[in-house]
């Protein structure tokens, strides 16, 4: 789930561009939750969220811009402005990205990665009010022309079946709002509202979907004793429509209203800390949804801590291409048997934080253990028939458990380090035809990965200079069935990057580097069958198998989905920054 400024605005359509044309001048930090956290954000956050937080106006510089462009031709420009209009403030910001040089490095006769001319325009304006009270408002356009494909793809083959291409073309326009009601006791209300269209070809496939989204929501915190209480009361209206058999009988409307309750207990011994909460929902087409949170915080001194959590989330999926856009890629025919129940999901979190001096520095050790336990989860079969992607509820369960160490290391001298592994165990359990339990691992979800972030600076030069890296250990991939020669899981990779940031005066930073280092790139027959991407050579039999032939001896359909990672390989970048 992606907040902005703590409203819900990317789901359903929009799950697929996730932070993308945000204009980077007007973030100030983003939060990471990490497991469920449906008691205060209701659906969607089954798992964790996002929540970008913009610039307080106020706070904002008066201007500045920020520009780049990579070897690949890739090109993006961010401008943010602030003005002063009376008792209000405004803070302007524009985003530019385009991307319209096609490449093809593997020569499997397809783009590599998509391209893309997007432009996005996000105003925020924040009010004086007496007593500091909260009152702002922000506004976002969104317009993207996104494509890709066989390399001779132009607009004028959109639709056809003599040559492959993707196309989409979005209009998105957000709204939200925060207001501090002039009451003794604080009390907020906040609101968002988005609508957008999507006007989409897959191949031949048309795709075209409207869909507006409006919350709201009421705050009011409060102090009693030892606690500290927050009650919420929230409504959430969703209509969508399309052009597929999802939405024949007519338009989806759906409304979610909940109520929910947190309270955070600081015990007389200052070393336990209680939080506890719980929500209600009403789905106008599911029924009642209850989500209960429990954490427990123990710190025996300032250096360390010990949390633990438990909690469940819960997810509803009304339309499924909404979010998943490569269920409509390919050759495949998608098909949803069923009427699509909401996920559920139950949490365990164990974590230890720990500072300890390390030379002139500080050193953190950050150590969790987790386990999620899902039921109803939606989860697309690849495999039962290559011809198909077929979508239900899972039929038993699914697990993902793991554990991961963050060690981080600031030096007193410059110097920053930040290393970080994480082992993961992401399985589905099924019964088979004879009620036997299959467990089976889940598709495109790596064993192991680690992350390494190195930083330092040259204070006296005004130089700094960054390195990443990040690993990825083995993922099973969705092959085509027997005959198909592709290994069934993926090489351990890595990609890695590195940037030099030179200031220059107290303005201007002149920053660039390379992206993927080490120049990885998938394997170039990723792409099934790329040379009939419309299966117009392929051969079936009565039962809608595909039988082999001298032409097709692996008895593939053309598909696109068996992808692990990016295919751009090494590429510099170059960009300027200017801040007043």
């Amino acid at each position: 789930m992606v907040l902005l400024d703590g409203m819900p605005i990317v789901s359903g359509l929009s799950t697929v561009y996730g932070l993308s044309g945000i204009p980077a001048s007007l973030i100030e930090r983003v939060e990471v939750v990490k497991g469920p956290a449906s008691t205060l954000y209701g659906s969607e956050a089954i798992g964790g969220l996002i929540n970008v937080i913009t610039r307080d106006p106020a706070r904002a510089p008066v201007a500045s811009v920020d520009a780049f462009s990579t070897t690949y031709g890739e090109h993006n420009v961010d401008v943010g402005t602030k003005v002063k209009l009376g008792g209000a403030t405004s803070l302007l910001g524009v985003n530019a990205f385009w991307y319209d040089r096609p490449r093809d490095d593997n020569r499997d006769g397809f783009t590599d990665v998509t391209l893309a001319r997007r432009i996005s325009v996000f105003d925020k304006i924040s009010f004086a009010r007496p007593d500091n009270r909260v009152a702002s408002l922000a506004g976002r356009y969104f317009y993207e022309d996104r494509w890709g494909g066989q390399m001779h793809w132009t607009p004028e083959f959109r639709g056809g079946d003599s040559v492959y291409g993707e196309s989409i073309y979005t209009n998105r326009a957000e709204l939200i709002g925060s207001y501090q009601l002039p009451v003794r006791q604080p009390v907020f209300a906040n609101f968002s509202l988005n609508t957008h269209h999507q006007n989409s070809v897959y191949g031949n496939t048309p795709f075209t979907a409207r869909q507006t989204i409006g919350f709201g929501q009421l705050t009011a915190p409060r102090t009693v004793g030892r606690h500290s209480l927050l009650f919420g009361a929230a409504v959430r209206y969703t209509y969508y429509q399309d052009d597929t058999p999802a939405t024949a009988l007519g338009a989806q409307r759906t409304w979610l209203p909940g109520v929910f309750v947190q309270d955070e207990l600081r015990f007389a011994d200052p070393r336990y800390t209680l939080l506890a909460g719980v929500r209600y929902d009403f789905n106008s087409a599911h029924g009642s949804i209850l989500s209960p949170r429990l954490n427990w915080k123990f710190a025996p001194d300032e250096h360390q801590t010990w949390r633990l959590g438990v909690g469940n989330g819960y997810r509803v999926v009304s339309v499924l291409c909404t979010e998943d856009h490569a269920a409509l890629t390919g050759a495949r025919r998608v098909v949803m048997q069923e009427n699509l129940r909401p996920e559920r999901s139950y949490n365990a979190t164990l974590n230890y934080t720990r500072t300890v001096p390390a030379g002139r520095g500080v050193l953190t050790v950050d150590g969790s253990a987790f386990y999620t336990y899902f039921t109803n989860k939606i989860t697309p079969d690849y495999l039962t028939d290559p011809s198909l992607l077929i979508y239900q509820n899972l039929r038993g369960h699914a697990v993902s458990r793991g554990a991961s160490v963050n060690l981080d290391w600031l030096s007193g001298f410059g110097l920053k380090a930040i290393v970080g592994a994480t082992v993961l165990d992401v399985f589905q359990v099924t019964p088979d035809e004879s009620g036997a339990l299959i467990r089976q691992r889940q598709l495109l979800t790596e064993r192991v990965g680690g992350t390494l972030a190195v930083s330092y600076a040259f204070e006296r030069l005004g130089l700094s200079l960054d390195y990443t890296g990040s690993l990825y250990g083995p993922m099973r991939l969705p092959t085509l069935g027997p005959l198909d020669q592709r290994p069934a899981s993926s090489p351990t990779f890595s990609i890695q990057n590195i940037q030099f940031t030179q200031r220059l005066g107290g303005k201007v930073e002149l920053y660039g580097g390379v992206k993927n280092l080490l120049d990885f790139r998938p394997r170039a027959d990723a792409i099934a069958r790329p040379h009939d991407p419309f299966d117009k050579q392929v051969r079936f039999d009565a039962a809608g198998q595909v039988v082999a032939t001298p032409d097709n001896p692996q008895a593939l359909t053309f598909d696109p989905t068996y992808v692990y990672a990016s295919n751009q390989g090494r590429r510099g970048f170059l960009g300027v920054r200017w801040t007043l």
